[in-house]
């Protein structure tokens, strides 16, 4: 047995500011040399390159490449005017268009960073200039897009199929419904909070030419999600064939058929992804090593039989998992979390009768919403830094966003048919 001091370790290390990839990296050695037990060190450098050693999680780097040429190939001005054209006209019509155009930004890029930084640069300003509060609009920009990575094609529900073998395909599938009840919910709040703000103004309900034009020019990015979803579906494709496919579709839209993008600017790019993948990696390895000490120390045992002492009523206890992922989210990023409590929780929701496509996509929407809470959501950082607002500001006025996000947790948590009914109705379960 390990000492499960490391865990201490671990926490130690997070508050005085340490990267999560040395966290994880550092605890489990420094607790393994303490305890003397040089042996399990070998173990543990063979569970790091087995962590990033599968083939399903080269289907990562792609969706991100094809993100990357979606965000710079002139597709979200497009995204935004489709947008515009459908939901301008309702009361907080603006704040309308962020949700949509996160929702199907979401779909095209599966990023909730590129989301905020590629539709605040453009409507936040926008906002702005028709009398909506700045801080109003990088607080609903936060808020809607966390749907990037809950709206499928997703990578975090990628890293959670991959943990927990489930299938891909039915992780996607299954977090298109409570994907749109979000786009829903938020919708319904800004409508609400707007009358907080009377200065606003009005648009008119655009002309049919109008729509036309709009869907016209969006329609093929729009075609993105369909082809990668389509053909996982299909049985055409596995994921990371799909992710592939989706880069060289991408590619060719934006180089070749809109010609945003210059041969030139592709190297660079390829570049960025490389780097950036390469982060994401190493921290899944890191924290497949720091999984396979947990399991080693008794932990995950003591943490059962903790949840198990509490209740086992199946609702009450995913009530109480949701209290627990919610704070999770407010100093993990999602992709961590996943790999180091998925192992831990999952087993003890299935052992109560919750199915584990059911509790992972709840998991992954209960961690995705963690990225716009403070005091360390990503997405809250980066629409600060957009807007210029600054940190605190944005998380007073986010509130109301964030309430009606863990309001449609609760829902989807107690009424499992509304995430696992369409993958089972579609033979996928």
């Amino acid at each position: 047995m390990v000492s499960p001091i490391f865990a201490l370790y671990f926490l130690l290390l997070l508050l005085i500011g340490l990267p999560v990839l040395f966290a994880l990296g550092l605890s489990p050695v420094i607790a393994l040399f303490q305890a003397d037990k040089l042996l399990f060190l070998n173990m543990l450098y063979q569970r790091l390159y087995a962590g990033m050693d599968n083939f399903l999680l080269l289907a990562l780097p792609f969706f991100m490449l094809a993100g990357e040429f979606m965000v710079n190939g002139g597709i979200t001005t497009r995204i935004i005017s489709f947008s515009q054209t459908m939901v301008r006209h309702y009361r907080g019509g603006l704040g309308h268009v962020v949700i949509l155009s996160a929702t199907i930004f979401g779909a095209l890029t599966g990023s909730s960073v590129a989301a905020t930084s590629a539709i605040g640069n453009m409507m936040i300003p926008e906002m702005e200039r028709f009398k909506y509060d700045r801080t109003y609009a990088a607080a609903i920009t936060a808020a809607a897009t966390v749907l990037g990575t809950i709206i499928p094609p997703s990578g975090i529900m990628l890293i959670y199929a991959f943990v927990m073998n489930t299938s891909v395909a039915a992780m996607f599938m299954a977090g298109i419904v409570p994907g749109l009840m979000l786009c829903g919910a938020l919708m319904l709040v800004n409508r609400w909070q707007i009358k907080k703000y009377p200065q606003v103004q009005q648009f008119d309900k655009a002309l049919p030419a109008e729509r036309s034009a709009a869907l016209k020019a969006a329609v093929l990015p729009l075609l993105t999600p369909v082809i990668i979803l389509g053909g996982i579906y299909g049985g055409i494709f596995t994921p990371t064939e799909a992710a592939a496919v989706a880069v060289f579709y991408a590619f060719i839209l934006s180089v070749f058929i809109m010609r945003i993008l210059k041969l030139r600017d592709v190297f660079p790019m390829f570049v960025r992804i490389a780097v950036n993948a390469g982060a994401i990696l190493i921290i899944v390895a890191a924290a497949s090593g720091f999984a396979s000490v947990v399991s080693l120390s008794g932990i995950a045992d003591t943490i059962s039989r903790f949840f198990y002492s509490v209740t086992d009523n199946p609702y009450l206890l995913f009530f109480i998992m949701n209290i627990f992922l919610f704070f999770v989210g407010m100093f993990l990023d999602a992709g961590p979390a996943i790999l180091i409590f998925a192992p831990i929780l999952a087993p003890i929701m299935t052992h109560v009768g919750i199915d584990p496509v059911h509790f992972g996509v709840v998991m992954v929407v209960n961690l995705s919403i963690g990225l716009a809470t403070p005091p360390m959501g990503l997405v809250l950082f980066v629409a600060s830094a957009v807007s210029g607002v600054p940190l605190q500001k944005i998380s007073r006025v986010i509130i109301p966003f964030l309430a009606i996000e863990a309001l449609v947790i609760f829902v989807i948590s107690f009424f499992p048919t509304l995430v696992i009914g369409l993958p089972k109705l579609l033979g996928m379960m």
